[in-house]
């Protein structure tokens, strides 16, 4: 599978066709709980009932009870002791606590757990086939039994008595005759002294009647409700929807995540073949979103990349070609010479001419490492005004008809002038800005230290005839020189204000150009004065 989202999609099939399982297995344990949980219910009030009027008895006459009972019920049933009866220590708790247990032991066949004494660890046992019908009508003699000790106007208090005391699972409640929602045949056979079970109305449960003989009061027992566990085949039909709906979702969700991916793989394999101006869509702010602006991003910056190095190529082959031209002049008039003067004064313009290659190829690799991506910067605290002093120390002798000084800025007097700064990065760029200004000058070149709050800003003026503002932009390109008819007498390649834009970009900051008091240009470099 050499497709991601084909992994995807297969991904969430097998996490949708496991949550299904899961939810099969999961049913199938809430069914199982919900019916243990149903006849729990059913039998807690009658075997509750019957274990506390057991309490009271005798060995003999519980045995007597039981057989009675049991005949009542139709099931065995016997007391027994809890060593006899072995449950688990979980189950055995929750006996104890006065839990009636409902514990399955053949397919269509429970044991109910009640217990008589918790001092002599007795327990009623019963096997009950079915829980419903057949204790419905043991119960309701049973409460009868009970109710008839008392007087007619107590009974009803008695059984709502009963009912929270021994825990009874569904409701129990005295009517008249008249109030029973029976038919004229059931009341007869409530007259006879028959139980008599009826359906509810909605057909879903049954009622089970029986008269207190002497009075006008009829036992309603329920309703009794059926535990229906859910039908295998509609979970199945909603779990294969659900699963529908959720594979469809994630399906078109993916499939708009794979247009776009595909839009980015597309604009990728343009570029690869040179349509460099190529960009993806990045509207959209989430994560595809962001990873198309980063595209975007790196696509420009390719692409402004290589038109540098083409105009550098270009630029570097028109700047090659006057020093090339020169020396091969100079080895012909060498050959020429015949006084060693002559020859002298041709090897010193030659070796002037290698110079120049020199520098042309330094200033180069600076601007392509500058260029292509972060340099290794080494940040330190820099003190401004001794690098201003030092750089015009060395400067200042190169030519002596011009006057290069230190203005007085705006330095506060506690703290200094001090940044952070790359030490031997910023040397080159103040460097390169002192001599095109001593280059251009009339005679007079001024530097000032500036503190701006979190920000240092070193200003280099001169009084020279200035750039006009059309240009202060195109300065900054790589081999751009305003005045082309310059000679080699003007000095310079036309990279050393490329090079202080790109190092004062690497220190977060940036290059300004203004006129300057003095007459000609001010060249500002703005950076902060701690490094994020």
């Amino acid at each position: 599978m050499k497709s991601i989202f084909l992994r995807i999609y297969g991904g969430m099939l097998g996490v949708l066709l496991l949550v299904a399982l899961l939810g099969v297995g999961g049913v199938h344990l809430l069914n199982q709980v919900r019916a243990d949980q149903h006849r729990e219910r059913l039998a807690s009030g009658t075997f509750n009932l019957m274990a506390y009027n057991m309490r009271q008895m005798t060995a003999v006459d519980r045995r007597q009870a039981a057989n009675l009972w049991g005949r009542l019920l139709g099931i065995p049933l016997r007391v027994r002791t809890l060593e006899d009866v072995r449950l688990e220590g979980r189950l055995e708790s929750r006996l104890l606590r006065g839990h009636v247990l409902v514990e399955q032991t053949r397919p269509h066949a429970v044991t109910v757990y009640s217990l008589v004494s918790a001092e002599d660890g007795l327990v009623l046992t019963g096997e009950v086939e079915q829980v419903s019908e057949q204790l419905a009508r043991a119960t309701i003699y049973l409460l009868i039994d009970e109710l008839i000790r008392y007087p007619q106007e107590e009974q009803a208090q008695r059984l709502a008595e009963l009912k929270e005391a021994r825990q009874f699972g569904f409701a129990l409640e005295l009517v008249t005759r008249n109030s029973a929602s029976l038919d004229d045949d059931q009341r007869r056979r409530l007259d006879e002294g028959d139980t008599v079970m009826a359906l509810d109305r909605g057909g879903d449960a049954i009622r089970v009647f029986a008269a207190i003989a002497g009075t006008p009061w009829i036992v309603q027992l329920g309703p009794l409700y059926q535990m229906n566990p859910y039908p295998p085949q509609l979970l199945a039909l909603i779990t294969a929807l659900g699963l529908s709906l959720i594979g469809l979702t994630v399906y078109l969700l993916v499939r708009q995540l794979e247009n776009r991916l595909r839009q980015l793989e597309r604009a990728a394999t343009r570029i690869a073949d040179g349509a460099l101006e190529t960009r993806v869509p990045d509207a959209s702010p989430d994560s595809v979103g962001r990873l198309a602006e980063a595209f975007n991003g790196m696509a420009l910056h390719l692409q402004r990349l290589l038109n540098i190095q083409r105009e550098m190529v270009r630029a570097v082959a028109h700047e090659l070609r006057t020093p090339v031209a020169r020396l091969r002049f100079g080895l012909e008039m060498v050959g020429q010479a015949q006084q060693p003067e002559a020859r002298e004064k041709y090897l010193e313009g030659m070796d002037a001419d290698i110079d120049d290659l020199d520098r042309l190829v330094d200033e180069m690799l600076v601007l392509s490492r500058l260029e292509q991506g972060s340099p290794a910067l080494t940040f330190e605290a820099v003190d401004l005004q001794a690098l201003v002093d030092q750089v015009i120390a060395e400067l200042a002798p190169l030519r002596p008809d011009v006057r290069v000084e230190r203005g007085a800025g705006s330095v506060p007097e506690s703290g200094g002038a001090w940044a952070e700064a790359e030490p031997r990065y910023l040397r080159r760029a103040l460097t390169n800005l002192i001599t095109n200004a001593m280059r251009h000058a009339e005679s007079r070149v001024r530097v000032s230290v500036h503190m701006q709050g979190a920000s240092a800003r070193l200003d280099v003026e001169d009084d020279g005839p200035g750039v006009p503002e059309e240009a202060w932009e195109k300065v900054f390109t790589p081999f751009l020189r305003l005045d082309d008819s310059r000679t080699r007498a003007s000095g310079g390649h036309g990279l050393g204000l490329s090079i202080v834009r790109r190092i004062i970009y690497w220190h977060g900051g940036r290059t300004q150009l203004d006129h300057s008091e003095l007459g000609g240009a001010r060249f500002s470099l703005v950076w902060p004065t701690k490094q994020g």
